[in-house]
């Protein structure tokens, strides 16, 4: 660790933190030491349930009850944080320090509008009007690329696209421009032209106003690009630390040598066109009225999926590509009829566009999805094995409570979990543990088809490639179809035959994925493979400044 100085802002000292549950006790954090100087950049990084998190969350001092600090300090420009009351820390957090979360559909409130929660840490903290805050929320959500953004002032979080609420959380935790930003995975639903801007925008700000962040990411090439100092963590400690320069080049722990060579590899085979046709639309369309006047006349629509056309055959992952708000999750919860469409949808030959719900029921067992938030996702009140059998429950009623923890225990080991982790809560998982929950709670029913929402975009580099190798290894063994969704271009290049670009609800182009990806003919799928490959190159070159 480098040496506190006068311009040391954030010094962690033999940090531990130590969870209560009933009369046990056990420590997730051990000993931890780590510190940041004004205007610098620090990157924590580790596979989920290192620790990352909650040496985050204790230093705003978010933690549950559960949680304690058997020793430790955490020093912020020279004050001891862990010994302020809760009045002093209301001062410091989202004023002096700010956070971006994670999971943003889990921390902006879904009964409050974007203008309202946004202005609200404004009105707060610099004491702004409503007409003045409403100026700086626009100028905001204009800064982390929101389009339109008058027009989103009073949606709420749910009207939204994840990248977007991630963006307004972004907007949030720098409203007040504070000295420390501490951000956790701030990324992670971006797709990728818009995470080079909010990268360059989080850069930009540093410049302006000395702001000093906490990155906390599993992505190794922003690390690369953002960070001035790199600190490993492990089961709960530090088992390296440097420079980046340093840690990229010359890296001296095993572990540390396992996150940068960890990344999804191979390509999909081509298509088998003899196979058969599991699911086909033609001129697919979702369009959203736009209501407004006292008769709630519609004025207009949002073409969210407008005339799309494809098929997908068994063992064939076709991947959708795109900016957020292009019309991705729209098109696959319109083909599991989740939301109304026009245009037919055909199942293994059968029309399922004209099926209500309990015509439906029969075929969600074949048809099954994993969400982009898995924490949303996931019912806080059961357990583990509860959510993961519900659907056997309701599809395999033959099955009693022993065969059905048996199947669950299965299906956990399948996606790198305990089968004896049936008994605990969603809320005691990391984001990428509760990922693989989710996935494995679609993988129980062995169904045909299974939609995949950006299903590793909250997974670290080395679990996101066990599981692109685990879909690829079901999906030889089941032949199974993936429509897969992401703002990843290397996941999808790993692991799509085939690939749609898709840009305000059309496909701009599509074809087999080795065509996409080397010779690209779009201007926009131009862009987003610049976008996505150049913030890896511009990672490289950081380092080696």
């Amino acid at each position: 660790m480098a040496n506190p100085s006068k311009t040391t802002l954030l010094d962690v000292r033999d940090l531990s933190v130590a969870f209560q549950s009933g009369k046990t006790s056990s420590l997730a954090v051990r000993n931890v030491s780590f510190n940041i100087a004004k205007g610098e950049t620090v990157a924590l990084v580790g596979e989920s349930g290192s620790g990352k998190t909650v040496c985050a969350l204790s230093v705003l001092r978010l933690l549950t009850s559960a949680a304690s600090h058997p020793n430790g300090e955490i020093l912020f420009d020279g004050t001891d944080l862990l010994g302020l009351t809760e009045a002093g820390m209301r001062a410091i957090r989202g004023r002096r320090i700010g956070i971006i979360f994670q999971e943003p559909m889990t921390s902006l409130n879904p009964l409050q509008t974007i203008e309202t929660q946004v202005g609200e840490v404004l009105k707060i903290h610099r004491g702004l009007d409503t007409a003045q805050a409403r100026v700086r929320v626009l100028e905001l959500l204009e800064k982390v690329g929101i389009r339109e953004p008058e027009k989103r002032l009073a949606a709420y979080p749910h009207e939204l696209s994840g990248g977007q609420r991630q963006r307004v959380m972004i907007a949030m935790a720098l409203a007040n421009e504070p000295d420390l930003l501490i951000a956790d995975e701030p990324t992670t639903a971006l797709d990728v032209t818009i995470q080079a801007q909010i990268l360059e925008l989080l850069q930009s700000l540093q410049r302006e106003m000395g702001m000093a962040m906490l990155l906390i990411t599993h992505d190794l090439g922003i690390v690369r690009r953002m960070a001035s100092r790199v600190y490993v963590m492990k089961s709960g400690e530090i088992v390296e630390q440097g420079s980046t320069d340093q840690i990229f080049k010359t890296p001296q722990h095993v572990y540390t040598r396992h996150l940068i060579n960890a990344e999804p590899k191979g390509q999909a085979p081509k298509t088998d066109l003899s196979a058969p046709v599991v699911l086909e639309t033609d001129h697919l369309k979702v369009w959203f009225p736009i209501k407004k006047g006292l008769m709630r006349k519609t004025v207009d629509h949002v073409k969210a999926v407008d005339g799309l056309s494809f098929k997908l055959r068994a063992g064939e992952t076709v991947g959708v590509v795109g900016e957020s708000g292009s019309g991705k999750t729209t098109l696959g919860l319109a083909l599991l009829r989740l939301i109304s469409s026009e245009g037919p949808i055909a199942y293994v030959g059968q029309r399922i566009d004209g099926l209500n719900s309990a015509a439906m029921r029969p075929l969600r067992r074949e048809m099954q999805v994993v969400f982009q938030d898995p924490y949303g996702s996931l019912s806080p009140r059961l357990s583990i094995g509860q959510i993961i059998e519900e659907g056997l429950l309701i599809q395999q009623p033959q099955l009693d409570a022993k065969a059905r923890r048996v199947r669950v225990g299965h299906a956990l080991a399948e996606v790198g979990l305990d089968a004896g982790m049936q008994d605990r809560y969603p809320h005691e998982f990391s984001g990428g543990q509760r990922q693989r929950i989710a996935i494995a709670r679609a993988m129980v029913l062995e169904p045909k088809f299974v939609m995949l929402d950006e299903p590793t975009s909250a997974l670290d580099m080395s679990v996101q490639a066990q599981i692109v190798d685990l879909l690829r290894e079901l999906q030889t063994k089941r032949r199974l179809a993936y429509l897969f969704i992401s703002h990843d271009l290397k996941v999808v290049r790993a692991l799509c035959n085939y690939v749609l670009v898709m840009r305000n609800g059309k496909v701009v182009e599509e074809g087999p994925s080795a065509d996409i990806f080397d010779h690209p003919k779009d201007d926009y799928t131009k862009a987003l493979l610049a976008a996505a490959f150049e913030l890896k190159v511009a990672g490289k070159s950081a380092a080696a400044r």
